[in-house]
């Protein structure tokens, strides 16, 4: 286990000097407007045109100053706007800090990558799932390769393939992953994310609620169109449901700004040893999986090839009422975080033209590659 002392310094250098990695391309005032206003335009479209109730985006490019965007609203009955410190449920990016948390165990000799499922939660599987905790790694776990089907509360649940053989996003995986790093450390995956990851980078509005599953002020309200089984129904608020069934897998809670500097760290590869940096952006392929197009899977986090050609490096998260999506460029040097508090538009498609809007070639005319 890493020492905190050690550690923190260690991420205190990464704030101070990783900005040196990539220096942001020269780009004049002019052609920096006219990106930021192409990005509203995309914001502004996703509550015009596709009914989202609000939207918020963070980009840093290098070291200039960071942009916000925001369109729509954080309270539907009050008609309270989107500001650019609300904390959201980030839901499925928190596989990002999950992943790095077990590979942070892994260079502190607690575990390894080829440990067994079996050897940490013996008879877990097997007893919820007929399957083989002996075949399936800590590996497989985080790059979705398990067998492990996706489980939803309320939902049935599908039978185990072979270990190894394919690509299956599944939350099961990640539960496992964090109870996992709670029976290596004696401590809680919250704790972990908290001594590793918040504290030493000052995430200050980033962490894992509890059962009592609050989110800090500010925060928008967050919206939905289904039920807690996933099924439809009419626009509700679910700001204060019980989403702690989703843990190590998409419970986190975090914001813009703290989304960003991890992220922009992570890639810059500051928070683990270059052999473990190469493991986390080993990828498997998605394809036929039914899952985000033109992506490959790593420990974690994710590849993504936009229309351009340009591969950008993050994750997205999708939970009841928020959606999430935080991409760079592999350098670090320019990332982008945007949230909605609505769960039922198109959001791939927005995303995705936030993403390209920023990092494509016709839309800007110094994308990062």
């Amino acid at each position: 286990m890493f020492m905190l002392r050690a550690h923190a310094g260690l991420l205190v250098a990464a704030l101070t000097v990783a900005g040196s990695a990539m220096m942001a391309p020269a780009v004049s005032a002019a052609e920096r407007d006219r990106g930021h206003a192409e990005l509203q335009r995309v914001l502004d479209q996703a509550v015009t045109d596709d009914g989202v109730p609000g939207i918020l985006a963070e980009l840093r490019d290098g070291h200039a100053k960071p942009w916000f965007g925001m369109a729509g609203l954080a309270d539907l009955k009050t008609g309270r706007k989107r500001r650019a410190d609300e904390h959201f449920r980030i839901g499925s990016f928190t596989k990002a800090f999950t992943g790095t948390v077990v590979l942070q165990l892994v260079a502190a000799g607690k575990l390894t990558l080829d440990d067994t499922v079996a050897k940490w939660l013996p008879g877990m599987v097997e007893e919820h799932f007929g399957a083989d905790g002996t075949k399936m790694t800590v590996r497989q776990l985080l790059n979705h390769t398990s067998g492990l089907p996706d489980a939803v509360p309320g939902q049935t649940t599908p039978h185990p393939e072979e270990p190894g053989k394919r690509f299956i996003y599944s939350k099961v995986n990640y539960t496992l992953a964090g109870m996992i790093v709670e029976r290596a450390t004696g401590s809680t995956l919250a704790e972990e994310i908290d001594r590793r990851i918040a504290r030493p980078l000052h995430l200050t509005g980033t962490y894992l609620p509890g059962t009592d599953n609050t989110m800090r002020t500010p925060h928008a309200r967050h919206y939905s169109k289904f039920d807690g089984a996933g099924r439809p129904t009419e626009i509700h608020d679910v700001t204060n449901a019980d989403l702690s069934w989703a843990g190590a897998a998409g419970g986190m809670v975090s914001t813009t700004t703290d989304l960003n500097r991890f992220l922009r760290v992570l890639l810059r590869g500051r928070l683990l040893s270059p052999a473990l940096q190469k493991e986390m952006f080993t990828t498997v392929s998605t394809e036929g999986a039914g899952w985000v197009p033109n992506t490959r899977y790593g420990l974690g986090i994710y590849s993504q090839k936009l229309s351009c050609g340009v591969t950008l490096w993050g994750g997205g998260g999708y939970i009841q009422g928020s959606v999430t999506y935080a991409m760079g460029d592999r350098q670090g040097a320019h990332t982008l975080v945007s949230n909605m508090n609505g769960d039922w538009n198109d959001f791939l498609k927005t995303f995705t033209k936030l993403s390209e809007a920023r990092f494509c070639p016709a839309a800007n005319p110094h994308p990062a590659s």
